[in-house]
């Protein structure tokens, strides 16, 4: 009897006060698996942090994907994408027991996702909802799907007829991908109504991460390394203990995890095979179950990595955000300064170049800087640019760090990380976009 009276006061002490602790039954068969698709040069990683707002709001992380390829077509076809797609879908739809998914495509893999639902009724009949995000217009929404489609800095004619067209005129190419504002508008178009938040809530307790190592940008996952996870401290970067955290092996696409963590500790992916440098990235703190984690690299002597120049007195490091990097726009722009030192100008990342990531290395190893122009070979790729700057490996000098003052305003974010020499080591930073 006890029991029964501590249930029936717990159920009135709901009614009274509306709390719920978790989402009920009849809104989670409300939600549908989601598929975000790339663009050109993309990955999964630019939904991350919409995936983590998405279970701020109740959405299950298992219900979350991206769709990778290799955006030059060179390792895949159009059409083995589209088998591929196929395929998850009818995954989810077992998995989850949904009627219909809902689709994201952004830049490039609009063109791709507006080819794909207007391929086949079939294909079509099976998304309820599609969401078009800065990349091409349309005369009517493909597949006869209902279409949102988000806009941002450009063309103000750019529309899709027949569709819900939104536009963020302040916001660049990625933003529209990562930003809250997008958050709000694709979650009111998915569920009809609007989010409890657009923040990412941490999560109390433990957190699983999990996602994939791939090779830039083809996104072929990783297969000769092994991963290894180190807690690190906030203010250096160095590494808790000497033995890792966990070490995973890495599935034929690149996959690895879950594994169980903390949402408020800062980690190090380390991606190590033998006899080549090891690949140090690190992340702010996921503050809640992350499935998106997607770790960024080349194979020894390829890819932008090969072009830099290394040596046993120097530091490298790559810093990424999913949100362009504005260094020509004043007060309304970006910092990002390396041990004080800014490295965003108009000449290393105007706002028109869209950079997300940006390499600094020594040029010619001469112990010196010059921040007055961009390194070619970078700057002439998309979304990328590159600096000299010199950052010393060597003591009594320990670590780097690295600051972003995001514009809009907002706390400043940090990331310290140990000062490796550049001839056996590489660093990648990866910066949170809101």
């Amino acid at each position: 009897m006890l029991r029964r009276l501590a249930v029936l006061m717990a159920a009135l002490m709901i009614v009274l006060t509306g709390v719920q602790v978790a989402p009920a039954a009849a809104e989670r068969r409300a939600l549908r698996p989601i598929v975000f698709v790339h663009g050109f040069s993309g990955s999964g990683g630019q939904f991350d942090s919409q995936a983590r707002r998405l279970a701020s709001n109740g959405y299950p992380p298992t219900w979350i994907e991206a769709h990778e390829y290799d955006s030059l077509f060179a390792v895949n076809t159009r059409e083995q994408v589209y088998a591929g797609l196929d395929q998850r879908i009818t995954r989810l739809l077992a998995a989850t027991g949904a009627d219909r998914i809902d689709l994201l495509g952004h830049s490039l893999g609009t063109a791709l996702m507006q080819a794909y639902l207007n391929s086949s009724p079939e294909r079509a009949a099976r998304v309820a909802h599609y969401v078009n995000l800065d990349g091409a217009s349309a005369t009517a929404p493909p597949g006869n799907v209902p279409t949102l489609a988000v806009w941002g800095e450009g063309d103000p004619a750019r529309a899709i007829t027949g569709a819900t067209n939104v536009r963020f005129p302040d916001q660049s190419h990625t933003q529209t991908v990562s930003s809250p504002e997008t958050f709000a508008a694709f979650y009111r178009f998915f569920t009809g109504r609007d989010p409890k938040t657009t923040r990412i809530v941490p999560q109390r307790g433990s957190v699983l991460l999990a996602g994939r190592a791939v090779l830039f940008p083809s996104n072929v996952g990783v297969t000769d390394a092994t991963l290894e996870v180190y807690a690190v401290r906030a203010d250096t970067g160095t590494r808790l203990r000497r033995h890792p955290d966990a070490r995973l092996p890495l599935a034929a696409d690149g996959s690895f995890g879950p594994f169980r963590g903390r949402g408020d500790v800062r980690y190090e992916f380390a991606i190590v095979r033998p006899g080549a440098p090891v690949h140090h990235l690190y992340f702010q703190p996921f503050r809640r179950t992350d499935r998106l984690i997607r770790l960024l690299t080349s194979l020894p002597g390829q890819g932008l990595g090969a072009l830099t120049e290394n040596g046993p007195a120097s530091t490298n490091l790559v810093i990424s955000r999913q949100k362009e990097w504005w260094g020509d726009q004043g007060a309304a722009g970006d910092s990002l300064t390396v041990d004080g030192q800014e490295i965003l100008n108009a000449a290393t990342s105007p706002r028109s170049k869209r950079t997300i990531g940006i390499f600094t290395f020594d040029k010619g190893l001469d112990k010196t800087s010059d921040l007055s122009a961009p390194i070619p070979v970078f700057f002439s790729q998309p979304f990328i640019s590159a600096v000299d700057l010199y950052v010393p490996a060597a003591p009594p000098k320990r670590t780097v760090r690295v600051v972003v003052r995001p514009r809009g305003g907002g706390s400043p974010d940090v990331l310290t990380v140990p000062n490796w020499p550049s001839d056996g080591h590489r660093i990648s930073l990866e910066f949170d976009n809101d």
